[in-house]
């Protein structure tokens, strides 16, 4: 089978309020980003942008109110996860877990955004990007 030159250049989180997303993926991210329009704000995470928007800010219609699955995490690489994590739950964080190492090699902690969304914070170096896993 050929390979595709694909990248993953922009991945849209959902949330109730511009404002407060930005504040908070700002403090967590330690990046500022850009608003590109009222509703959307965008933060590039080494190429990939973290798109956080509001479709009530940017005039849209709210739909069927689209949410993450449960399960649906955003995986986030840093170089000092503990620091990260502090981080996350000065800026509102919720259901923050323990810092831990996984069986496939991961050193990390999941949490909720302050819009509910799922997001893990991995340490960078370790993070598992697909091939044999046995447990």
């Amino acid at each position: 089978m050929d390979r595709f030159d694909v990248t993953l250049y922009r991945v849209i989180l959902p949330v109730s309020d511009i404002e407060g997303a930005v504040r908070f993926y700002a403090v967590i991210l330690e990046i500022k980003g850009e608003r590109v329009s009222p509703g959307r704000h965008y933060f590039d995470c080494g190429g990939t942008v973290l798109a956080c928007y509001d479709p009530v800010a940017d005039g849209d219609a709210l739909g069927d109110g689209w949410r993450q699955h449960p399960s649906q995490y955003l995986y986030f690489s840093v170089q000092d996860l503990a620091a990260a994590r502090e981080r996350l739950g000065a800026a509102g964080a919720r259901n923050v877990t323990e810092i831990r190492e996984h069986p496939w090699g991961e050193c990390s902690f999941y949490a909720r955004d302050p819009f509910g969304n799922p997001i893990c914070l991995v340490q960078a170096g370790t993070e598992f990007r697909g091939g044999r896993f046995i447990e």
